[in-house]
Order: C-alpha cells, then sequence, then structure tokens
C-alpha cells in the first residue's frame, strides 16, 4: 500500500510540488530567521569568546552585560592578585572612542587595551604583524574588516573604492597619533564598531581622564582549581562581580533577551513562516486528499482498514516533509554561506536543525490531520455515486 500512497502523491504533479514548495518556504523562513537571531546573540559577547585565556571575568558588580563597562578602581587589580587560587590577573581597558580619519571624518572605534607587561587578552588570530608589535611607539592593532570598511582611506580618483589601511598607516584617536602594526581576525561585534587593540598605558592615554579607568579584571586561576569556588571568593573579598566566561556570555545574552526588541521581532517573523507554511501545505494537502477522494473509497470498499488509509496519508506527509525540509534548510544554508563575508549575522549550530524539523513535523502533522480526518469520515458508497 506504500507504494499505492506514492504512486498518488507523485501522480498529481502540481499539488505534490505545491505542498513542497510550502514546506519549503516555511523551513527557509524559520530556519534563516532562526539563524539570524542564533547569529546577532553570538556577536553580543564576541568579546568573550575572542578572549580564550583568561578564566574568569572580574567586573563592577553593576555591570550588566560585557559592552556596559563600569570603571574601576586600579587598587581592585592587586586585590584580586592576592586572593588564593589566583595564578595571574591583569586589567584591560574597553571603551568607546573617535577616531579621525584621513578624510576628517570621524568614527567611533573600541579600543581595548592589553596588559602592557604580558598582553594578554589579545585578539584571536593575527592577519598581518605580530601582537608584540604593539610595544612599537604608538602601535595599534586594527580588526581587517574595520582597516577595509569604515576606517578605510579615501579613494585615489574621484568615485574609486576606498583603500584599506596598511601597516604604517596612521589613525589619530582622541587627538593621539596612533600607527598600525598589524591586522586581526575578530568575532563580529553587535554594533559592527571596528576593533582597536593597543598597550593599557597606551589606551589610558587615548582615553578621556576619569578617576577610574579600569574596565575588566582577567583572571586565570591555578590548576585544579574550582572555578566556581573561585569567583565566590573573588567576589566575598573584593565586593565585585566574578563571572566564568560562559557565566558573562549568558549575563550577556539574558539582558539583550530582557532589555532589546530583538527575540519579539524575529520571533514574529519565525511566527508567520510557520503559520503561512502551515496554512499553505495543510490546505493544498487537504484539496490533494480531496481529489482523490474516490481512489481512498475504492480502496476502503475493498476492505482496506482505516488504520492502512491513516498510514498511507502519514506516509505522504512523511514523504514532502522531507523533501521540503531539506530544501529549505539547503536554501537556508546556501543564504547564511554566500553572506559569510558581510555584515549579515548568520549562525546555524546543529541544534537549530533539530528545532526546525520539529516545527516542520509539526506543520506535516497538522496537514496530515486535516486529511485524516476527511478520509476516517469518507463512506466506501462514494465511489459508486456518480
Amino acid at each position: 500500500m506504500s507504494f499505492v500512497a506514492l504512486k498518488m502523491l507523485i501522480g498529481d504533479r502540481a499539488k505534490y510540488i505545491g505542498i513542497i514548495m510550502g514546506i519549503t518556504f516555511a523551513s527557509l523562513l524559520i530556519t534563516q530567521q532562526s539563524a539570524i537571531f542564533v547569529g546577532l546573540m553570538t556577536r553580543t559577547y564576541g568579546t568573550i569568546t575572542d578572549l580564550g585565556q583568561a578564566d574568569i571575568w572580574v567586573v563592577d558588580p553593576k555591570a550588566q552585560y560585557v559592552d556596559d563597562v563600569k570603571p574601576m578602581q586600579d587598587t581592585q587589580l592587586l586585590r584580586v592578585r592576592g586572593i588564593d587560587g589566583v595564578a595571574w590577573a591583569v586589567p584591560m581597558y574597553r571603551g568607546m572612542l573617535k577616531a579621525r580619519l584621513a578624510d576628517g571624518n570621524f568614527q567611533t572605534v573600541y579600543v581595548i587595551g592589553l596588559d602592557d607587561s604580558t598582553l594578554m587578552g589579545g585578539p584571536p588570530r593575527m592577519l598581518e604583524g605580530r601582537l608584540a608589535d604593539l610595544r612599537r611607539a604608538d602601535g595599534v592593532i586594527v580588526e581587517t574588516v574595520g582597516a577595509h570598511d569604515k576606517l578605510a582611506k579615501p579613494p585615489r580618483v574621484p568615485g574609486g573604492p576606498r583603500e584599506p589601511l596598511h601597516v604604517g598607516d596612521t589613525l589619530e584617536i582622541n587627538d593621539h597619533r596612533a600607527i598600525v602594526v598589524g591586522f586581526s581576525q575578530n568575532t563580529r561585534t553587535f554594533q559592527s564598531q571596528p576593533i582597536i587593540y593597543t598597550t593599557y598605558s597606551r589606551a589610558m592615554s587615548f582615553a578621556p581622564p576619569e578617576r577610574r579607568m579600569l574596565g575588566f579584571i582577567l583572571v586565570k586561576a591555578k590548576p585544579g582549581e574550582d572555578m566556581q569556588q573561585l569567583t565566590a571568593r573573588i567576589e566575598r573579598q573584593t565586593g565585585l562581580a566574578a563571572y566564568t566566561a560562559d557565566e558573562f556570555a549568558d549575563v550577556t545574552i539574558n539582558y539583550f533577551m530582557k532589555y532589546t526588541g530583538i527575540p519579539i521581532n524575529i520571533g514574529i517573523a519565525v511566527l508567520l513562516g510557520f503559520i503561512v507554511g502551515t496554512a499553505i501545505a495543510g490546505q493544498t494537502f487537504y484539496n490533494f486528499t480531496l481529489d482523490n477522494i474516490r481512489q481512498f473509497g475504492a480502496l476502503k470498499a475493498m476492505g482496506t482498514q482505516n488504520a492502512t488509509l491513516l498510514r498511507m496519508v502519514l506516509l505522504q506527509a512523511v514523504m514532502v516533509g522531507f523533501i521540503g525540509y531539506g530544501l529549505g534548510v539547503g536554501l537556508a544554508a546556501f543564504i547564511g554561506y554566500s553572506a559569510s563575508n558581510t555584515e549579515l549575522s548568520f549562525r546555524m549550530p546543529w541544534q537549530l536543525l533539530f528545532i526546525s524539523a520539529g516545527a516542520v513535523s509539526v506543520i506535516c502533522i497538522l496537514a496530515a490531520l486535516l486529511s485524516m480526518w476527511k478520509v476516517m469520515r469518507l463512506e466506501p458508497a462514494i465511489v459508486f455515486k456518480g
């Protein structure tokens, strides 16, 4: 009977393609919008994932997420270093400053100041130059996307493309000269501002003077140290907040989930994809069953049980759902791959595939239920009516 069910499904090409198109559209929209949501959330804590050397981030207890820098007193660094279980602790500056470009325009940049002696907290990958080059006079390392885009130099000829920065070029950050000594590859930030690395002391000279300048304290635990006990010890002895990298990423995500409209805006798009996909696939599948109601009636008149007919309908729903889901996910992956070097935030982890598969399964089940209800109430005598 499975062969008969598939023959009935494929025999009506127009409706067969229509059902698959509906499920494909729903799968594409659900997967693509969800991947954009995951990509946006990933960007919110990109600074944390880019920094792999430290185990614990120590911040002001009122800091709500990684970009919400509440400067601390420099003496807090010494207090943290003296806590049992801390292998090392280094300062880190992070702030938004104005960079003056070659054409006279200003661009806001993220300046990250690394510990002068160790340079801990540097970029995850160097594309040109070395991290140690930051020790050269006025040296800064620029994130490559910013160097090719927002910090690029004016075109040589009117109407031509802007020229990317090169090693040796000069920037002006808050009226201080900065010389480019290298380029790095970083995770895109949520606000897509260029990232500039320099030493902690140089970042202090770039930034406007304040009574408190220390943004973060990066801590490395001694081998075998329990992270939860160490963070609790740091908080108890300093009055500051201490998070592991995963905990700080969760704090950042929770802030954006609670205080921004991103979840509801993208959630509406995902819900629309689900509703539209259900409506198109359900309606087309139901019409397909109605068009084949005489064939189902004939099978019922020949003694086929309701359970067998239901299995036939379910097999048809599974087949179109499987094909539509594969096409939709494939298109979403292609869009994400094509836009991998653009501002589009797109991340499709394997868990997302299971979520979209679950949503598509619900669509197919709803579509099949509509048709099953009609088949269950079918009278075999319909075959003999004119």
